[in-house]
C-alpha cells in the first residue's frame, strides 16, 4: 500500500527568504525534490489568522505582499500557482458541520508562498489556504486538523507555515549574526523531544510548558500551524526535521515533517 502523503510544518521566517538563496532555502528546495508532487497543497499560514474558517476557493488566487519595509525586489516577485476549487470544496466537506466560507478575496500570503517558490519553483502545483480561527484555543485546531487527515491519501500535501519561536521583540534586526537566545534553544529541544516521543499533549498545552515557552510564543498565529501537521501524525509514523536553525536569535527556522515518503 502506498504510504500517505508527507505533512510539513515550515518555519518561514523573514519574508526576504523568498528571493534569497541561503541554507533555509537551498534546504526547502531538498524538501521539494523528495517529495512526490503533490496533485495540491492545502496550506495553513500565520498569516491567515482570522475571526472564522475559511478556504481560497479563487481558480487563480493573488500573491500577497503582506510585509512592509522591505527592497522591491520582493514586491515585484509574484508565485503565480493556480488554486483549486474543488478542493477548497473538500475541505469544506470535511471540516462539516462547521462552518467554512468560500473566500474569493485573500489569495496566497507571504507564509505560504516565500517558501513555495524554493519548494515547487514551477509554481505549477495548485494551492488552497486555509485560515486560522483567531478566536478558538488550541484544542480546537488539533481536532480541526485531524479532520483533513483524508487528504493526505488523496494526494494532498497539508502544509503548516509559522514559526516555532517567533519573538519579534528580541529579534536582532540589524548587525553581525547573533547566537540564538538560551530561552528559544530550550524550547525548541523539548518540542523536539516531545514530537519524538509522539506526545502531542504538552504541545496543543504549550503555555504549560513554562517560561521558555511564554517567551518562544509571545502569540500563537505562528505556532497553532505546527498543530494542524503533527494532529495527521499517524501511529508510529516518524517525525524529523529536515530544516533546523535559527534567525535574529529568537525566530527558529525548524521544519517538521510526519511520513515516511
Amino acid at each position: 500500500m502506498q504510504n500517505p502523503m508527507p505533512a510539513i510544518f515550515f518555519g518561514h521566517g523573514n519574508p526576504m527568504n523568498a528571493v534569497l538563496s541561503n541554507g533555509y532555502t537551498k534546504a526547502w528546495t531538498a524538501c521539494g525534490t523528495a517529495l512526490t508532487k503533490p496533485k495540491a497543497v492545502l496550506s495553513v499560514s500565520a498569516h491567515w489568522y482570522v475571526p472564522g474558517t475559511f478556504v481560497t476557493a479563487m481558480a487563480s488566487p493573488r500573491t500577497i505582499h503582506d510585509f512592509g519595509g522591505f527592497p522591491p525586489e520582493l514586491y515585484r516577485s509574484e508565485y503565480p500557482a493556480p488554486g483549486d476549487p474543488k478542493l477548497a470544496g473538500r475541505v469544506a466537506e470535511l471540516l462539516a458541520p462547521l462552518s467554512v466560507g468560500q473566500d474569493h478575496r485573500w489569495g496566497l500570503d507571504h507564509g505560504t508562498w516565500s517558501v513555495l517558490a524554493h519548494v515547487f519553483p514551477e509554481a505549477d502545483v495548485p494551492i488552497v489556504q486555509l485560515s486560522i480561527d483567531r478566536t478558538k484555543p488550541p484544542t480546537f485546531h488539533y481536532a480541526l486538523a485531524k479532520k483533513l487527515a483524508p487528504l493526505r491519501d488523496e494526494g494532498v500535501l497539508v502544509m503548516g507555515s509559522g514559526n516555532l519561536v517567533h519573538n519579534l521583540q528580541a529579534y536582532a534586526w540589524s548587525g553581525p549574526p547573533v547566537e540564538p537566545l538560551e530561552w528559544g534553544v530550550r524550547f525548541e529541544d523539548q518540542v523536539r523531544k516531545l514530537l519524538l516521543a509522539g506526545d502531542h499533549r504538552p504541545l496543543i498545552d504549550y503555555e504549560s510548558l513554562g517560561q521558555d515557552a511564554v517567551l518562544s510564543v509571545p502569540s500563537p498565529d505562528h505556532y497553532l500551524p505546527l498543530l494542524y501537521v503533527i494532529a495527521l501524525q499517524n501511529r508510529d509514523e516518524p517525525v524529523t526535521f529536515p530544516v533546523e536553525g535559527f534567525d535574529g536569535g529568537s525566530i527558529s527556522m525548524l521544519a517538521v515533517r510526519v511520513g515516511r515518503e
